[in-house]
């Protein structure tokens, strides 16, 4: 009998033990298997998801850093010629030129490069990621609270928490829960092409920090009086904390202060 393969602490390990969560993940990464001709796993580890995506896509590559755990991924899905495993990094993969989406268990430590990889990624339509629950609620406001990098992508990349998994459902068990982390490009854009520039230094400004407060640092650009139009139009307080703005106010406040 072979040997259960070690995790590695180093590439932050845990693998997904829970068949019904695993399905229930595949079920929000994938809803509509008609429609999704390509799909990049991050992470397929033992291929507890690869499984459970397989039958949901036309094409699905698997990527899995581990070179220990390759063979076996290759010999579990040899009878499935739509699924390609790829031994290496995803992080060094070139992103697709057609449409396609992302679905995996990111490592723990390596979350931010990986959505960092996804935003980037001109043809990606969606991304479906199993994350620290902490920065799942973090990223999609559920703290009643919106980070500077949702706000900034929020006119092209709807964020959403989709859902939770228990600590208990990995193996070895982690430290915290993790967290389903749903993101979409959107079919139209909220600004045009050319606002992006714009919304681009008024995030920056807003949550400089410069002044003491998102007014202040708008002020500092803009001058008072139009920012107090713009706060009123956004039906915002001047007293709101940077991270207590939800995106939406934020779009108001770049069309007042951009008119």
């Amino acid at each position: 009998m072979a040997r259960p393969t070690r995790v590695s602490r180093a590439l932050s390990q845990n693998f997904l033990a829970d068949r019904a969560a695993a399905e229930r993940f595949a079920r929000l990464a994938v809803p509509n298997r008609r429609h999704h001709p390509l799909l990049l796993e991050v992470g397929a580890g033992k291929g507890a998801l690869t499984q459970r995506l397989a039958p949901r896509c036309r094409e699905l590559i698997a990527y899995e850093i581990d070179p220990r755990l390759v063979p076996g991924l290759r010999a579990r899905f040899s009878g499935l010629p739509h699924v390609r495993v790829a031994a290496g990094d995803f992080l060094a993969a070139r992103p697709p030129r057609t449409p396609f989406s992302v679905a995996g268990n990111v490592p723990f430590s390596r979350t931010a490069a990986i959505v960092d990889w996804c935003l980037r990624a001109p043809a990606l339509t969606d991304a479906t990621l199993l994350t620290q629950l902490e920065y799942a609620r973090k990223r999609t406001g559920d703290y009643g609270s919106w980070t500077r990098l949702t706000v900034l992508t929020w006119p092209r990349h709807e964020w959403r928490l989709a859902g939770r998994v228990g600590r208990d459902s990995f193996r070895p068990v982690p430290r915290v829960d993790a967290g389903i982390v749903r993101i979409e490009r959107r079919r139209t854009p909220l600004l045009d092409a050319g606002a992006y520039e714009s919304w681009r230094q008024l995030v920056a400004l807003g949550f400089s920090g410069v002044g003491g407060s998102l007014h202040a640092s708008l002020c500092r650009a803009h001058g008072r009086r139009r920012v107090d139009a713009a706060f009123r139009a956004a039906r915002l307080d001047a007293r709101a904390l940077v991270g207590e703005v939800p995106p939406g106010a934020w779009l108001r406040l770049h069309e007042a202060l951009r008119s």
